[in-house]
């Protein structure tokens, strides 16, 4: 997911289904852009860690 804060009022989120695809989008955005990765509990790949 990229978060991009456009203009001081506009904030626009994107979703993509590869992280390749992601890094792709995210050098052609303008503005400050955050790359997150997220994560959905009921992803069976992902492995809980306890801390």
């Amino acid at each position: 997911m990229i978060t991009c804060y456009v203009r001081k009022d506009e904030i626009k989120m994107y979703e993509f289904d590869s992280k390749e695809e992601a890094l792709s989008q995210l050098k052609k955005l303008k503005g400050c852009s955050i790359l997150s990765e997220v994560a959905y509990f009921n992803d069976s790949s992902v492995i809980p860690i306890a801390i």
